[in-house]
């Protein structure tokens, strides 16, 4: 391919010379600092130059937010978060966070991005409670993508996902995996809440859940449309015989519950589920540090850079 007439060719420059990246058409730029993150942006690129910085707060630039950390309680997290949002001016079409989050940060979210976004995920956002997770997603009609992976949230929110966003296709429910089940009680609420309120759904994962074949046959009954079915460490469920071959019959792709993790994003250590200890005793501690936290201020004018 020949080389852009926008900057010049190393061959064209001389020794000691080099291109200005602060004179390139803001289109280049953009596309650039697409590959960014947030944070990256937030904390470095609009440093740069004020071309880049007129770039960096184009509401195009956030129209897909990804924010990924290791490490609980740093509230700076989502304070960028919000600020992100906020600068998307409602076009904001998919966020994905991970590791810190609030009811208000929802809040925040649903109220700035109810009429575009379509892809909600959100993953060990323990702060996040039943009570703001369903006023929030009471606001997101058009939503397509939900994932809620490692949150203590109940059947009861999806309940309420299914009947208050008509267009989803795509919902992942995942938690940890046990193999023991002598003292954790089988349950098929979240596959009764998804089949009787999810018509319309496509892709499902449930990595980890406790349904039963019950809970499996009532999704069958009330997915028609499913397509895609993650069971792998759901180890309550047996896919042989009949069962099997309906799930076969009907969709596209099966994972069953003891096939391979290697494409599986998060950790997917099966645990032996001590005998004698509830559910509330295998609380991680992380779980355990935000059910102690109650600051739960709404931060929607954090601007942490003078611009």
């Amino acid at each position: 391919m020949a080389s852009s007439s926008l900057s010049p060719s190393p061959a064209a420059m001389k020794e000691g010379e080099y291109a200005n990246w602060a004179e390139l058409p803001p289109e280049l730029t953009s596309s650039i600092l697409h590959r960014l993150g947030p944070i990256e942006i937030v904390e470095t690129a609009q440093k740069v130059c004020r071309s880049w910085r007129r770039v960096c707060k184009d509401p195009s630039m956030w129209r897909k937010i990804v924010i990924h950390i290791e490490e609980f309680g740093d509230r700076y997290y989502e304070k960028l978060c919000r600020h992100a949002v906020g600068r998307s001016h409602g076009g904001l079409v998919e966020i994905d966070i991970s590791h810190f989050g609030s009811d208000p940060l929802l809040r925040y979210i649903a109220d700035k991005s109810s009429s575009h976004l379509r892809s909600l995920r959100i993953s060990f956002c323990y702060q996040v409670t039943d009570k703001g997770f369903i006023a929030a997603i009471a606001r997101l009609p058009l939503l397509e993508e939900l994932e809620v992976s490692y949150c203590s949230l109940s059947e009861e929110c999806l309940r309420v996902v299914g009947q208050s966003c008509p267009n989803l296709k795509t919902l992942k429910k995942n938690c940890v995996g046990y193999r023991r089940r002598s003292t954790r009680k089988e349950s098929d609420d979240v596959a009764l809440a998804i089949a009787e309120t999810m018509l319309g759904l496509c892709h499902l994962q449930i990595f980890g859940d406790t349904l039963t074949d019950a809970g499996l046959n009532a999704i069958l009954d009330g997915c028609p449309n499913l397509e895609h079915l993650d069971l792998r460490q759901c180890f309550n469920v047996n896919l042989v015989g009949d069962m099997e071959k309906r799930c076969l019959e009907r969709i596209k792709v099966v994972r069953r519950p003891n096939d391979s993790v290697h494409d599986y994003p998060f950790d997917a250590t099966v645990n032996d589920y001590p005998y004698g200890l509830s559910d509330v005793d295998v609380m991680s501690e992380d779980e355990l540090y935000y059910d102690d936290l109650s600051d739960g201020s709404d931060n929607s004018d954090f601007d942490p850079y003078y611009y």
